[in-house]
């Protein structure tokens, strides 16, 4: 058998260890690898617009599996343009290997054209970065740098020259080591006999839940069915833990809404449940606090805890529930619930009354009337801002739902290039892009990509001439919007020009019937819909100091923000209390 090239090496092992696609731009340096994938039978190119968007695919497919998916970018700017994506990827926890492609070799320290450092540059985004710069490295750093993705959980990085890939090396045929199945982790005995006793001392318990949650519904559910334990969640715990769950109060944060603040500041003790929360204004101070993570780096960090416990959540629940006592009384949990639902028909307000007549269209109208259009099994894709509201708010998780953004790193322009990884893993299921008119402009290169591949996105245009976000943060300091207002764009003529099918909406009445028209459409499509500059939101509880910004800037801004169809599962939940 012919000895392989470095680059043949590197497509070889990546596709042993399950990747099916690189996301990336050709240039110079990357020529070897690219030539390689065309040949290779288990692996594809895709070609994008921008390599920032390569980065963005690549962690939406690896957040959706769970398995390493792989992008690339050529020398100098080609790979820096890469670090933004790669940055999301590697705080969401997504595996990702991305080839950083380098200047000659002999070149590399002279300054040369498009020389930079990507084992140094790539550093912070990453739990491995390495240079290649002899074929003998070969496969050992490779299968280094997928360990550290899969294992760890987020980001590799791989720097190798073009003239070094394309030789020969000296190893062949090398067979990939790495386990693809992770093992469980639970606390010890101790430490379980002493949450058991936290648990049973307290009266009240609350439980609050992130994405570390994931396929252990069943198990929160259990404790706090025993414990009767009101259920929050973070924005990343909401695809998991909101479906068919008796117990819930909403979520807390900056885009929170219902109860879950009050019942996490009026409890005896807090469970957070693989959640690396991070504004800690809304954490009480008070309160005894347990917090369950996998990654033990993140206990602690965000509040003061009265108990760290290292483990899964579901293997330590499943440990747990069954030693502690069951609690008899339902007072605690009962008025959470109340609460939560008096707090969301409050919420509700000016945008429940005449809305599928005004003009401009109202946003969370848009959001409404899409939960309901959108397949069961829908991937959501949410661009970072107002989007994010009208997402947490909205759209109403079932189980067979996924949500993604740019969560934790908070990128604008996310949703296009997540929606593009989402639906080249299954073509047949619908993949919707939630784009503000900022986030989908900044790469809307990459709209051409949906076209080229002939990939059924929807994108959903939320298109109010602004940065919405920004505005609501200069009210908040008491400034005057500026910088942030966009000329009128017809997004749906440049979809049309593009040759996919573009659908302005203009009129409230018809956001169904293009929704409608748009899913029912064989390949990309783009909904344009002319929204609310003015429709803002606030959080769940406000300081004294930003209502007074609210007060010096806006002269008119509609400041509920409604809750959709959570209103009619939290009345629900309420008419299940037991009654005497």
């Amino acid at each position: 058998m012919a000895r392989q090239t470095v680059a043949e090496q590197y497509v070889d092992l990546l596709a042993r260890a399950g990747v099916r696609r690189m996301y990336g731009v050709v240039g110079d340096s990357l020529n070897p690898v690219v030539d390689a994938v065309r040949r290779h039978d288990a692996l594809e190119w895709i070609q994008v617009r921008h390599e920032e968007v390569a980065a963005f695919a690549a962690g939406a497919e690896a957040q959706l599996t769970g398995r390493l998916a792989a992008c690339a970018g050529s020398c100098g700017p080609g790979n820096l343009h890469l670090i933004n994506g790669l940055f999301d990827a590697h705080r969401s926890m997504a595996p990702v290997l991305a080839l950083a492609a380098q200047i000659p070799s002999s070149e590399i320290g002279t300054g040369y054209f498009q020389e930079t450092h990507p084992d140094r540059l790539f550093e912070e985004c990453s739990h491995y970065s390495e240079l290649i710069s002899t074929p003998k490295q070969m496969p050992r750093v490779v299968q280094t740098a997928i360990q550290h993705a899969v294992g760890r959980r987020g980001v590799s990085v791989v720097a190798l020259s073009g003239d070094t890939a394309a030789e020969v090396s000296p190893d062949s045929g090398a067979e990939l080591a790495m386990p693809l199945d992770r093992p469980a982790v639970r606390p010890g005995d101790q430490e379980l006999a002493r949450l058991v006793r936290l648990v049973d001392a307290a009266e009240k318990v609350t439980v609050f839940c992130g994405r570390g949650v994931a396929g252990a519904h069943a198990e929160v559910m259990a404790f706090a069915e025993k414990v009767k334990a009101p259920v929050g969640h973070a924005l990343r715990g909401k695809e998991h833990i909101q479906y068919d769950n008796p117990y819930d109060v909403g979520m807390s944060g900056l885009l929170g809404y219902g109860a879950a603040y009050q019942a996490m500041h009026e409890c005896d003790l807090l469970l957070l449940l693989g959640t690396d929360f991070p504004y800690t204004e809304f954490l009480p101070r008070d309160v005894r606090t347990v917090q369950v993570d996998v990654q033990p780096e993140r206990l602690g960090r965000r509040t003061q805890l009265d108990f760290a416990v290292w483990g899964d959540v579901g293997e330590t629940l499943r440990c747990l529930t069954p030693a502690v006592r069951e609690k008899p009384s339902r007072r605690f949990l009962d008025r959470m619930l109340d609460r939560h639902v008096h707090a969301l028909e409050g919420a509700v307000g000016a945008y429940t009354h005449n809305v599928e007549k005004h003009t401009p269209i109202h946003p969370e109208y848009v959001a409404s009337v899409l939960d309901e259009e959108a397949a069961d099994d829908a991937v959501f894709t949410v661009d970072t801002g107002m989007c994010c509201i009208w997402a947490a708010r909205y759209l109403t998780p079932n189980g067979r739902r996924r949500i993604l953004g740019s969560f934790v790193h908070g990128s604008m322009a996310n949703a296009l290039p997540q929606a593009i990884g989402a639906q080249f893993l299954d073509r047949t299921r619908q993949v919707v892009s939630l784009s503000g008119d900022g986030g989908f402009s900044m790469l809307m290169g990459d709209f051409l990509t949906l076209v080229q591949y002939g990939l059924p996105v929807k994108v959903v245009v939320f298109n109010n001439s602004s940065l919405g976000m920004v505005d609501l943060e200069m009210l908040v300091d008491g400034l005057p919007p500026h910088g942030t207002a966009y000329p009128h764009t017809d997004y749906a003529a440049i979809a049309t020009a593009a040759g996919a099918r573009g659908i302005r909406v203009e009129k409230p009445g018809d956001v169904r019937d293009a929704l409608r028209e748009a899913f029912a459409h064989d390949g990309p499509a783009l909904v344009d819909v002319v929204t609310d500059p003015d429709a803002l939101a606030v959080p769940p509880k406000i300081t004294t100091e930003q209502v007074s910004g609210f007060a010096l800037s806006a002269s008119r801004a509609v400041l509920t923000g409604g809750v959709g169809r959570m209103i009619h599962l939290a009345r629900a939940n309420l008419r299940n209390i037991p009654r005497p």
